[in-house]
């Protein structure tokens, strides 16, 4: 537990020295339509709790969970396939590779356009967002694995799916757990740009909402929880990973 605090302290200190500076710019500009101090985030947080934690957060949090599940639900599978078939490596990572270079703004509106200001529209941006970097991180894990020991265990008769699960399976662990660390913060982000572009609930639509009223902390106060919301389950992830990973570092 020290230890871990002591690691911490240098982010911690500068995280403090970050919202002091804040607070003292935002004092200084006096406009808190534009630029909030930190404490008046929290005020409009507090005062805000009730509709932004029984109705907005799960909202978003609803859009993230089931957008992040699908892409690592198809992300393992076309990742294991590339790795199984050469072939289908070959057809589909440009396709992959290319989905990533679509603007995120400009199919969004598209999303809504097409199914409405329903949940499915926010999942498909996550999927969007978060599919890309599950399947290329997973699939280079597997292409990591040490080839002498895949070789060894074939020699002592074992067939592809023992080697797979006794070599690549571990290997891409790692690889697994870093990819997930990645997609959390950006499906976060992926169903706040949904909401934002069309939304009847969440917080994303609650920031435009507090925008269009020139509340500053109402506009701050979304973003602050969704970040918050993101470092927690950042950090569940890698609690998971130092009980599954352990010969990692």
């Amino acid at each position: 537990m020290k230890k871990a605090c002591k690691g911490n302290l240098p982010a911690l200190i500068f995280l403090l020295a970050l919202v002091m500076a804040w607070q003292w710019g935002a004092m200084e500009l006096d406009a808190a339509y534009i630029l909030p101090t930190p404490w008046q985030i929290l005020q409009k947080l507090w005062e805000l709790r009730g509709p932004l934690f029984t109705v907005h957060l799960p909202a978003t949090m609803s859009v993230t969970a089931i957008g992040l599940g699908i892409s690592l639900f198809f992300g393992l599978a076309l990742a294991v396939l590339m790795d199984r078939s050469p072939l289908v490596q070959k057809m589909l990572y440009p396709l992959v590779v290319a989905s990533q270079t679509i603007p995120t703004t400009t199919i969004a509106p598209l999303f809504v356009l097409w199914f409405g200001y329903g949940i499915w529209s926010k999942i498909l941006v996550t999927i969007l967002i978060t599919f890309f970097p599950i399947t290329i991180t997973v699939y280079d894990g597997f292409r990591a694995a040490n080839g002498e020991m895949q070789e060894l265990l074939l020699t002592y008769g074992a067939g592809p799916w023992e080697t797979f699960r006794l070599v690549k399976i571990p290997c891409a662990l790692p690889y697994f757990f870093s990819a997930v660390k990645m997609a959390v913060p950006m499906s976060v982000i992926g169903a706040a740009i949904g909401e934002w572009l069309g939304a009847q609930q969440g917080l994303g639509y609650f920031s435009r909402r507090m925008m269009t009223q020139l509340d500053g902390a109402g506009v701050f106060a979304p973003i602050v929880l969704l970040s918050l919301t993101a470092m927690a389950a950042v950090g569940i992830v890698e609690l998971l990973e130092r009980k599954l990973v352990r010969w990692r570092g």
